[in-house]
């Protein structure tokens, strides 16, 4: 779901007060994407992906795309990694494989296609597949809320990789699928590229904040002050309580 308009100048209406990252397990393209707001005249959603990304980097004073491992600060790269390059790939490969097979003896009301997408970061699974539709999704969505469907998945992930030299993390994201990476390269990585005497406070919103959620390790970090929200409006409404109101 791409930005508003609305939203997206309220933002950058922040940014006048603080400086405002951004974080996400998408890679930098997807992020883009979901920031390019939907209701531009001149849409930034007509422009080619690189010229999303170049527009994207500068709007923001940070840009943290699969949770950091390809960071920007002022429009400038200061930090990438590498899933491949940290596992390698008979590892990235034994892993694929057991993901693979765990779904192809999962049954669940439908399964698309795209159930496994290999990002610069982090490998992501879905259950039903990253090309079903908006209803499709919606409708996953309720289904996993009820049966546990990737609390599951996690579950088995742990059981077969824990103590082996795959040693990876498991966590729940968005709506139909969970993120996998090496320990530690979940969302708290983005800090170590902001110094410990840059800012006094750093803010935090989610809305996977729960454990096993992918906002969880950055919102009970302790130097971050975590909010859990709901919605974009959600989060408006507590940006605002927070940084718009006179009384403060």
């Amino acid at each position: 779901m791409a930005i508003t308009l609305e939203m997206e100048q309220f933002l950058l209406k922040l940014k006048e007060k603080v400086d405002v990252g951004l974080v996400g397990g998408s890679d930098l393209a997807k992020i883009a994407e979901q920031m390019t707001s939907i209701d531009c005249g001149e849409s930034f959603q007509s422009q080619d992906s690189d010229s999303q990304i170049a527009q994207l980097i500068k709007k923001y004073d940070y840009i943290f795309a699969e949770n950091g491992l390809l960071a920007y600060h002022d429009g400038r790269l200061i930090g990438k990694q590498s899933i491949l390059n940290e596992l390698g790939e008979e590892r990235v490969q034994r892993f694929i494989n057991f993901a693979l097979g765990y779904l192809s003896r999962l049954t669940i009301p439908k399964k698309r296609g795209n159930f496994i997408e290999f990002r610069n970061g982090l490998i992501n699974v879905s259950p039903i597949g990253r090309s079903c539709s908006r209803d499709e999704r919606n409708d996953f969505f309720a289904y996993d809320q009820k049966h546990g469907i990737r609390e599951k998945m996690i579950n088995a992930f742990q059981q077969e990789f824990n103590g082996t030299d795959i040693e990876m993390d498991f966590v729940i994201g968005g709506q139909i699928s969970i993120d996998c990476f090496p320990r530690g390269w979940d969302k708290k990585f983005c800090l170590r590229f902001i110094p410990d005497d840059r800012y006094d406070k750093i803010y935090f919103f989610g809305d996977r904040c729960l454990p096993n959620g992918n906002d969880y390790a950055l919102f009970s970090h302790e130097r971050t002050i975590g909010y859990a929200v709901k919605c974009p409006d959600d989060t408006r409404e507590q940006v605002e309580k927070l940084f718009f109101n006179q009384n403060q």
